[in-house]
């Protein structure tokens, strides 16, 4: 028995009778997904967590986000990654200022509780270093379809290309990524 918020159909179905209650459902299906992917594009979980904040703040005010024919899933995505690629952009022109200031007036960074960490176990660990040896195009199209488990025709809608492109290109980023990993690599036996 399907419950409400099963789908995106459900969410939008149940948005016809109470639109809070469909988008908090949207963020307790998409917040972990869109916060992996924010993660990583800036590299820092509180801004991740914060860029997928505003995300839902920005469905939250778009009219059209539970129209029948509307791509939930895919305009999250497209809408967390253009975001985080602003923060990234925004951080780098920072750091260039930073750079050129006298170091006593440059801010010290706030350092990390020596308990958190972003990332348990050590195949993880492993699979996120191999990923940062990729290119960000080859990172970001393996972390939307397996972990964001978006489709091909979703990935080319968030990320603004054509599927021909979105094929080849995950192609690519897999052969990339077993290079890096090795061929005895547990990882990579699942690459092939």
């Amino acid at each position: 028995m399907a419950r409400h918020g099963d789908t995106d159909s459900d969410l939008k179905q149940l948005a016809t009778q109470d639109r809070v209650e469909a988008m908090d459902l949207v963020v307790e299906r998409y917040r972990n997904r869109l916060v992996h992917h924010a993660f990583g594009i800036v590299k820092d979980q509180e801004l991740a967590r914060d860029a997928v904040q505003e995300v839902f703040i920005k469905a939250m005010r778009e009219q059209r986000f539970f129209d029948e024919s509307f791509e939930v899933r895919a305009w999250l995505f497209r809408v967390t990654r253009n975001l985080c690629f602003n923060i990234v952009r925004d951080r780098r022109r920072r750091s260039g200022i930073l750079a050129n200031m006298p170091e006593e007036s440059v801010p010290q960074a706030r350092t990390r509780a020596v308990g958190e960490t972003v990332y348990g176990g050590q195949v993880r660990a492993e699979l996120m270093t191999a990923l940062e040896e990729l290119t960000p195009n080859h990172r970001e199209i393996l972390l939307l379809r397996y972990y964001g488990d978006l489709s091909y025709v979703e990935i080319a809608s968030a990320l603004e290309i054509r599927l021909g492109t979105v094929m080849s290109r995950l192609s690519r980023a897999r052969t990339s990524l077993h290079q890096v990993l090795g061929d005895e690599h547990p990882l990579a036996q699942g690459l092939h």
